[in-house]
């Protein structure tokens, strides 16, 4: 595998697109709360509405950006998402400037930013295969999610200082920006054609992608797996605040530094993917993110009876760390068995794994409710525990090396 310098001029121009339109999602996710707290003097159950607002695009529109990712230029595609994202992002500034900004026209106007997103994070991956060759996709992908992982520790707290430093229309300001650099960035991509396909009904479309996925004896129980993990995952999210603060003793600022753990081991897993993709079976690497993700659920459990926020914050940290390799991972293999044409359903797929989260949070609101903490803590555990048996008896944890790809 050759070193991530040596990737193609092309490459670069995407990662780098990538890297500012992340930084731009998380800026902006981060900002609105705030925002329609302190400015529009909004509460609790408003500002669940208007998370709710910012997370429905990915359900309902993953499907729909993977049709258009395999029907037309995916480079075209990422760029008018981004430029979309931007338009709504400005907007938010002309009116929050003028005194015209209201929480249904954040919640609006936030709705179009995110669908701008799940576009973009969908036909990217699709993209990465015709700018690189194949020995180098799990050193591109690291490239990718290392950006990603980046945005994601610092984009939050940047966003949240940035509100406080020069105020919330400039904080989006600085987010608009950034996607008109994401955008510039991919302007000069040059995209390989692709083979024209037959224009069908989406709805045929949508039933080839599907059923390529849970008939593949590799993607199939990756999709489960994933689906189980972000599942357990937002159970155990759903709880820790109310347990930290009752069982561990932690304060506002030490529940902050503990979860940061969770992007530091991201950060740390993404900078030595390419090490351990070079070093291990594929399959191997495939395998350390569900069991890593069981490891730090029974650390979690542990606090129970050992309530230490120091192994708390080694549980974050293995969250991060062993799933990022995971991402990385299973990237590369839906990119080698995926053709072509598939590859922006397939990616889209990939992405309705995220309807889960919203399923392991209401998991958490009933039984923390009814049973306590504790209970939840167990219960991830035991879903995890779940996860990690469904890919360590699939045939994926057996590949011996990243597979060849597919061409057509």
């Amino acid at each position: 595998m050759l070193p991530s310098s040596a990737l193609p001029a092309s490459f670069h121009r995407l990662a780098w697109s990538n890297l500012t339109a992340q930084s731009a999602e998380q800026i902006a996710l981060a900002a609105a709360p705030i925002v329609a707290v302190l400015a529009l003097g909004v509460g609790e159950g408003e500002t669940g509405l208007l998370q709710t607002a910012l997370t429905a695009p990915f359900v309902l529109f993953a499907i729909p950006a993977g049709l258009l990712a395999d029907r037309m230029p995916r480079r075209r595609l990422m760029a008018a998402a981004e430029a979309l994202r931007a338009l709504a992002l400005l907007v938010i500034v002309v009116t929050f400037a003028t005194g015209g900004l209201s929480l249904p026209l954040l919640a609006l106007l936030g709705f179009a930013a995110v669908c701008g997103t799940v576009v973009f994070s969908v036909a990217a991956p699709a993209l990465v295969p015709s700018l690189v060759p194949p020995t180098q996709l799990a050193a591109a992908n690291a490239r990718i999610e290392l950006a990603r992982t980046a945005a994601f520790a610092a984009g939050p707290a940047l966003g949240g200082m940035l509100v406080g430093w020069i105020g919330g229309a400039p904080a989006f300001g600085v987010a608009a920006a950034l996607s008109l650099i994401a955008t510039l960035c991919l302007a000069g991509i040059n995209e390989p054609a692709r083979t024209a396909v037959p224009r069908r009904h989406p709805i045929a479309d949508i039933k080839e992608g599907a059923a390529f996925v849970l008939n593949h004896p590799l993607l199939r129980p990756v999709f489960v797996t994933q689906f189980i993990f972000n599942t357990a995952h937002f159970l155990l999210l759903a709880v820790f605040v109310p347990y930290a603060v009752r069982r561990l003793g932690l304060s506002a600022e030490g529940i902050g530094t503990v979860m940061s753990m969770f992007g530091i081991g991201m950060v740390c897993g993404a900078l030595l993917a390419t090490r351990v993709l070079r070093r291990l079976p594929f399959g191997t690497v495939i395998g350390l993110g569900p069991v890593t993700g069981f490891v730090a659920a029974l650390v979690m459990a542990l606090t129970t009876l050992v309530p230490s926020p120091l192994l708390s914050a080694l549980s974050f940290f293995l969250l991060g760390a062993g799933p990022i390799l995971w991402v990385i991972s299973t990237t590369t293999l839906r990119q080698s068995v995926t053709p072509a044409g598939l590859l922006g359903r397939v990616s889209a797929i990939n992405i309705l794994s995220y309807g889960a989260r919203p399923l392991g949070s209401l998991l958490g609101a009933i039984v923390g409710g009814r049973y306590g903490a504790d209970a939840c803590l167990y219960l991830a555990a035991a879903i995890f525990g779940l996860q990690a048996l469904v890919i360590l008896t699939s045939p994926a944890v057996a590949i011996a090396r990243q597979p060849e790809p597919q061409a057509v």
